[in-house]
This record gives structure tokens, C-alpha cells and sequence, in this order.
């Protein structure tokens, strides 16, 4: 049984985490920047009830990807990531999941090793599973919307040199092509029809999405309103360089997959074994685990192993 010092460490670093996570959240909820968002919903509402859908209200906030003074160590800064992965207003219900699989995988693994390290590991592990969540659907929906771009970037080019007017074409994008590009460029159009300069609306448009691609039409964009040019020839070049960008990636990716595959292998085959022999030989490792030795052993092999992961991830990982 843990000793009066332990437990009441062990309530200590429970409490500091439960803290952390409730300013945290209170951060991320009243926010300046979501209070002026809630505020501007709430007008456009009252400006356009014939939406049926609040497809307005939604489109129309700015989500500006600004950082909100609040960065969190090996997180970054949450209020950015939860809203990149499309999950803004729902940040009570992450950090109650983060809650959850902490608790649960802190019972767990309290099971094999001391509650002073399986509860900060069991916190540890939770968080970095909902970041990579998070990401990972942030990736998804980037990886989505790259695909679509340069036949945006087309449709806008013939649009603009049949006559349209630059607002004219990017509500055709908008109301021509699927999700995720469809909503972004209604979005987009609903910016400028309510008085946002180009320039801003395809500036909040790449702070949104987080991605190269839509970084460098932001910047034309900015450049060719500054300096003036055919926009018409700078959009079909763009497109040409996005799908050469496309191209590059998938062949990189290619090329790059028996690496990837071996670090997964790698890194998954000493789990493999630990819990194969676990079950088959369960005296294996129970006859030596009250041995002094054993936890710090086992806290060595699973650090390696995950900086072995990371290590083999680093190698194969190329950013075009």
C-alpha cells in the first residue's frame, strides 16, 4: 500500500493537472476572439434570419488562427489546434475526454508500475492522443482541400478572364465544388459581400487552413492587389505549381513508405513480444517484477522505444 506521502503527492499532481486543464479551458472558451465571433454570429443572425441552415453565422466569423498567449508545453497552443481540426466550441468535451483517458490509463497502468508515475504518465499519454487526433484530422481535411485547389484556382482563372469580377468567381467556387473548398470559398464570399477586403478574407482564409498552398495564393493574392498584374495568368500559374507540388508529394510519400512501414514494425515488435510472452508465460516477468531494478528497466525500454519511433518517424517524415 502507497504511504500518507505518496497518496497525498499523488492528490497534489492530480489537482495541479485538473487546475491546468480548467485554466485552460476557461481560456479557450471566453477568449476575446471567440466573444467577438459570438457577437458577430449573433448580429449576422439578426441581419439574414432567412438562412435556414446558419450557414451565414457560421462562414462569416473570422477564425483567425491568432495566437492567444497560451501555449502549453509539447501541445503548442490549443485554441489553434482545436479549431484547425474543426472542433471549435467543443473544447469543454475534449478536455473532459483528455480527463477521462488520463484517469483511465493512470489505473491502468498504476496496475504495473507506482501511482507517483503511472498518473503524470497516464496525463502524459492522454493529451499527446488527443493532439494526435486532433491533428490527424486536421490533416485529413488539409490533405482534402490541396487535392481541390487548383481546380479552384482554374475555375477562378476562366471566370476572371471571361469578365467576372473577382467576387463573382469565387462564389461560383463556393457554390460549384464539394467540401471541404465549397464551404472555405463561401466562406470567403460571405466575408467580402459583408465588407472584408479581399486581401484579409483570403489572409484569414490561410490562417484558417494552416497550409503552404493556400499560404502562397494569400500572398499572390496580397502582391497582385498591391502592385496590380493579370490575376487571370498569376491564378493558372499558381495552379500549375500546386499540382506540381501534389505530384512531388505523392511520389516523396512513394518512395518514403518501406521506411515508414519499417519504423512502425520497429517499433511495435517489442510490444508485440512483451505482451505475447505476458500471456503465454505469465511468470516471464511476474517472478522478477517485485525486483528493485525492474521498474526503472521497464521505464528505460519504453523511452527507447518511443524515441526510437520518433527517431525512424524523423528519418521518413519530408515536408514539400
Amino acid at each position: 500500500m502507497p504511504s500518507d506521502t505518496s497518496l497525498s503527492l499523488i492528490w497534489f499532481l492530480a489537482g495541479a493537472g485538473l487546475l491546468m486543464l480548467a485554466v485552460v479551458a476557461i481560456r479557450m472558451i471566453f477568449a476575446p476572439e471567440n466573444r467577438q465571433e459570438r457577437t458577430a454570429a449573433k448580429r449576422l443572425k439578426g441581419m439574414r434570419p432567412q438562412t435556414g441552415h446558419g450557414i451565414a453565422e457560421a462562414m462569416v466569423r473570422k477564425q483567425v488562427q491568432r495566437a492567444t498567449g497560451l501555449r502549453v508545453p509539447f501541445v503548442g497552443d490549443p485554441a489553434l489546434l482545436v479549431r484547425r481540426a474543426g472542433f471549435q466550441g467543443r473544447e469543454p468535451l475534449i478536455l473532459l475526454t483528455v480527463a477521462l483517458l488520463a484517469l483511465g490509463l493512470g489505473i491502468a497502468i498504476s496496475l504495473r508500475i507506482s501511482p507517483m508515475i503511472a498518473y503524470p504518465a497516464g496525463v502524459v499519454i492522454a493529451v499527446w492522443l488527443v493532439k494526435s487526433f486532433l491533428q490527424k484530422r486536421h490533416a485529413k481535411r488539409v490533405d482534402a482541400l490541396t487535392q481541390q485547389l487548383p481546380d479552384a484556382l482554374d475555375l477562378m482563372m476562366r471566370g476572371l478572364r471571361i469578365g467576372h469580377p473577382v467576387s463573382a468567381t469565387i462564389s461560383n467556387v463556393g457554390r460549384t465544388m464539394a467540401d471541404p473548398i465549397g464551404a472555405e470559398f463561401r466562406q470567403l464570399a460571405e466575408q467580402i459581400s459583408h465588407g472584408d477586403y479581399l486581401t484579409d478574407a483570403f489572409t484569414d482564409f490561410a490562417d484558417r487552413v494552416g497550409q503552404e498552398d493556400v499560404e502562397y495564393l494569400a500572398v499572390s493574392i496580397r502582391i497582385q492587389h498591391g502592385t496590380g498584374g493579370n490575376l487571370a495568368d498569376m491564378l493558372g500559374t499558381l495552379s500549375k505549381v500546386v499540382r506540381d507540388r501534389i505530384v512531388m508529394r505523392r511520389r516523396v510519400r512513394a518512395i518514403s513508405s518501406e521506411g515508414r512501414m519499417s519504423a512502425y514494425v520497429l517499433s511495435a515488435l517489442p510490444v508485440l513480444i512483451y505482451v505475447i510472452t505476458s500471456y503465454t508465460a505469465p511468470d516471464y516477468y511476474g517472478a522478477i517484477s517485485d525486483d528493485p531494478m525492474y521498474q526503472p528497466i521497464a521505464i528505460t525500454i519504453i523511452l527507447l522505444i518511443v524515441a526510437n519511433f520518433l527517431a525512424l518517424r524523423k528519418l521518413v517524415t519530408f515536408k514539400i
